[in-house]
């Protein structure tokens, strides 16, 4: 998810800025090493909850990494136990 401090980022700035530059579009003249610290970590933890969202998914599990009714059915787990929890954690 880094950089997490200024100094990191500018102790790899030209590697970072190209990454702002080039995969994210995002103009960076005139931003502070702050400024960039902080739009660079955003954007990094939104496509770290895309590709959580899609492993979740592709398993069969909920946003919240709970698997799916369907889920504990098709792995032959579905005991009233593990119901309950499903249940008490909104899934049904």
């Amino acid at each position: 998810m880094g950089p997490v401090t200024v100094e990191e980022y500018e102790s790899r700035q030209e590697r970072y800025d190209k990454q702002l530059k080039e995969i994210y579009n995002v103009e960076i003249d005139g931003k502070s090493s702050a400024e960039k610290v902080k739009i660079l970590r955003k954007l990094r933890e939104e496509r770290y909850e895309q590709l959580k969202d899609a492993v979740y998914e592709r398993r069969g599990w909920t946003k919240n990494g709970i698997p799916t009714l369907d889920t504990v059915k098709r792995l032959g787990i579905d005991f009233p136990d593990v119901l309950d929890v499903l249940r008490a954690n909104g899934v049904s």
